[in-house]
């Protein structure tokens, strides 16, 4: 009986990336295919189909590469948008490159913050802040990159906490318990003696 695969994905206004998680997967095994509005995903007994996806897809500039613990999609985005999500109807107006949609019932019940598109944007502010940082400066950017590497191979909930605890707290916690996190406002925990500073 076909599963479906951990998977969990980042997007920018032009595009959408999916992690699907498999250890060694084997690229002879892999098939994918790519629509306008439809994705499927098989790899053995593992099953994932997003359809309808949120938005079209530019099915010519997509695209897929496997990795060592994943299997990496690409979606080139046909307008320019977050859909803050990958399925359901929405409509994706071209002059805003707004995403409007009718939320399901467990959509509603959910909180207004969206740690996907907040996470994306986290993790880009952090990649251009260590980019530009002195190379010679060694600490703070090798542990930055050490966290870069964890949360980028997290899945889904594991972001949403890692961002949601850090933000919150100020910078003085992180957790990756998606659970624990989203049960209320993670406070900060600050040494003694010690002063916090504003993200």
């Amino acid at each position: 009986m076909a599963t479906e695969p951990r998977h969990a994905f980042f997007e920018t206004d032009e595009k959408l990336e999916l992690n699907v998680f498999i250890k060694d997967p084997k690229p002879d095994q892999v098939n994918i295919v790519f629509e306008a509005r439809k994705l499927s995903f098989q790899y053995g007994e593992q099953l994932l189909v997003l359809d309808p996806l949120r938005g079209e897809i530019d099915v010519e500039k997509s695209g897929w590469r496997v990795g060592k613990v994943k299997i990496e999609l690409w979606l080139v985005k046909k307008v320019a948008a977050r859909w803050g999500g990958l399925v359901g109807e929405a409509a994706v107006s071209v002059g805003t490159a707004a995403v409007q949609s009718r939320p399901t019932a467990a959509e509603s019940s959910r909180p207004k913050k969206n740690w996907d598109i907040l996470a994306t944007e986290a993790l880009e502010k952090e990649k251009d802040k260590t980019q530009s940082e002195d190379p010679n400066a060694g600490g703070d950017t090798a542990v930055n990159s050490l966290f870069q590497q964890i949360y980028a191979d997290a899945d889904e909930d594991t972001k949403r906490a890692m961002l949601k605890s850090y933000t919150e707290s100020g910078g003085t916690s992180l957790s990756t318990d998606w659970k624990e996190v989203s049960k209320g406002k993670v406070e900060g925990k600050l040494p003694s003696g010690t002063e916090k500073r504003p993200l």
